[in-house]
């Protein structure tokens, strides 16, 4: 399974189009994807220029009043989790105004209670996102970038704010910090589960960024500790006390209060090439098939008996297609999603909660607040199929969104679908994931779908570092990591010789479209001459010896399964550590 999916990442990685069928039929229903993308970077800075003129320095915009209030902390939220998307769209100008708006205005040393799971998503990945765009986007970076950087170091102080919540007696931590004193001694010991597994990607890209290793240490930790109190039949519940390990509410799903749990146990074993991770999830998908799947959809059952506490789809559910592609499950991928389709054609968004028996929705859950997941689920869908279908949903999000949503001060979140009244909110994820990804659904040819063609050479004190080849991956608010980033700030000697290895090999293809692979650091001239000679004298006697043999001749854009601990693709070619 780790083989087949490692082999669909390298074939997502290279744009090749699937062969799904409704592929086949694109040329009937094609939709004009240079419009919507227009009307989509429209509704982007209708919305984000609102914020700037009506709401700015608060968290968030209030469009039905023109005005804007804190939600999460006072960090200018919006301006950040908005930030890289500025940069998706083209926008090179703004992006370097706001990076310096950032750095004079933000301020974590307050005496405010902050969500640790959304200041970690929102302000950690999205400063973390930025700093590694930042040399795309044109800004001057300092020397040692991206082991460096003013957005750098905003990332690793609002992190380090979030710390004194891991310190629990299971690792797990508490869901509110106070960003000036700690944790509070009357503070709930009662966390949901994606509230303590949802650090992986922001902390261990910290801990390779700045060589502090607590920050890694701590993510997985937690996540540890829920794989560990797991029930018998494989599910973990929705809350867990995380002083005493006692789950508190025990309803099993994938939806809220557990989601990116699994999220993030995918994409941090593609992150880190962490084949425990990717354990973690396949193991848990097993139970999740067996106990809560019913018809291509997904039920909530009793985490210790796996019956059924509540036949509801939830809005936050729709993200479970887009993963599924990314482990190469495609064909329930698409059935699952599908399903969710048509829940959105039914009322022009995706109520919170929908009564799958009664096919309507729940009460008091029957609000739309911009959400991003069936459309992110679209995008990657999209990415592996090329299927049709998944542009026309992208179109009646479009649609609907401005039907419903678009106000004179930005777009207001759907309190109600059955009748369309609005509430007054505008929460910072429309710009940092529902915008954003309904862009590069219409996008293409966008730089996050790089496909290794083209990337940047950096220099560092050891050597070069490969940077912007693609291979992107998204944290949970739909920031990009560039996963290559992790491997440049690295100073041990076999790091070195692997940096130097990849840059040769780069260099040689793309001069000779042939790839001959050859290791030189600290070797003479004669040694390698000899080497030659050795491989030269083996091969007419049909004796190869692999240890003497320095060259080898791969394939360009052959994609052949690998071991798990491969570590980069360039056109496809995998890269293995011991190579």
């Amino acid at each position: 399974m780790l083989r087949s999916w490692y082999l669909l990442c390298c074939l997502w990685a290279l744009h090749l189009p699937g062969a799904g069928e409704g592929a086949a039929a694109a040329a009937g229903r094609e939709i004009d994807t240079a419009h919507y993308r227009e009307r989509v970077k429209a509704m982007f800075y209708h919305a984000y220029n609102n914020y700037l003129e009506n709401a700015f320095p608060y968290d968030e915009l209030r469009p039905l009043t023109c005005d804007g209030q804190d939600t999460w902390g006072s960090f200018s939220l919006t301006l950040i989790d908005a930030l890289d998307t500025l940069l998706i769209l083209g926008n090179v100008s703004e992006f370097q105004r706001v990076v310096n708006v950032l750095q004079e205005g933000v301020d974590f040393d307050i005496d405010v209670n902050a969500s640790v799971f959304e200041t970690n998503i929102r302000v950690v990945g999205g400063l973390l996102s930025a700093h590694l765009l930042s040399k795309k986007a044109g800004v001057e970076v300092e020397a040692g970038w991206p082991c460096s950087g003013p957005l750098l170091r905003m990332a690793e102080e609002a992190a380090r704010k979030l710390l004194p919540a891991f310190q629990t007696p299971t690792g797990m931590p508490y869901g509110t910090v106070n960003l000036l004193h700690g944790v509070n001694p009357g503070e709930t010991s009662v966390t949901c589960t994606a509230g303590i597994g949802t650090f992986i990607m922001e902390f261990a890209t910290l801990s390779h960024l700045t060589g502090d290793q607590v920050f890694e240490d701590v993510a997985r930790k937690a996540l540890k500790a829920l794989w560990k109190n797991r029930s018998d039949i494989g599910l973990v519940g929705n809350h867990i006390d995380v002083v005493t390990a006692k789950w508190v509410a025990q309803d099993a799903g994938i939806g809220a209060g557990v989601d990116s749990y699994f999220e993030y146990l995918v994409k941090g074993a593609i992150l880190l090439h962490d084949e425990e991770l990717m354990s973690m999830f396949l193991e848990y998908n097993k139970a999740i098939r067996n106990y809560t799947k019913f018809d291509d959809w997904y039920l909530w059952v009793q985490m210790y008996k796996g019956t059924v506490s509540m036949p509801v789809f939830q809005s936050l559910e729709a993200y479970w297609p887009g993963l599924q592609s990314l482990i190469g499950d495609i064909n329930n991928a698409m059935r699952t999603f599908l399903n969710y389709y048509t829940v959105w054609k039914q009322f022009g968004g995706l109520p919170e909660f929908y009564n799958i028996p009664q096919g309507y929705t729940v009460e008091k859950r029957e609000g739309y607040p911009l959400r991003p997941e069936l459309i992110e689920s679209a995008m990657y869908l999209y990415r592996a199929t090329q299927d049709p279908t998944l542009l026309e949903l992208g179109r009646d999000a479009v649609e609907s969104i401005e039907r419903i949503s678009k106000v004179e001060c930005g777009f207001a979140t759907i309190k109600d679908l059955r009748d369309h009244r609005l509430d007054n909110r505008m929460e910072s994820f429309f710009l940092a994931e529902t915008v954003k990804y309904l862009y590069l659904l219409f996008d293409p040819d966008n730089f996050i779908h790089n496909d290794g063609s083209a990337f940047d050479v950096v220099p560092m004190p050891y050597g070069e570092c490969i940077l912007g080849a693609g291979g992107y991956i998204f944290n949970t608010e739909a920031h990009p990591i560039d996963p290559a980033a992790l491997h440049c700030c690295r100073k041990q000697k076999e790091e070195q010789w692997e940096v130097e290895d990849l840059m040769r090999e780069f260099f040689f293809l793309k001069k000779s479209k042939k790839s001959t692979f050859k290791r030189t650091a600290d070797r003479s001239e004669r040694e390698s001459q000899t080497a030659s000679a050795d491989v030269s004298s083996e091969s007419s006697k049909g004796k190869m010896n692999p240890e003497k043999n320095t060259k080898r001749r791969i394939p360009l854009l052959s994609c052949p399964n690998q071991p798990f601990t491969s570590k980069l693709s360039v056109l496809g070619q995998v890269f293995l550590d011991n190579t």
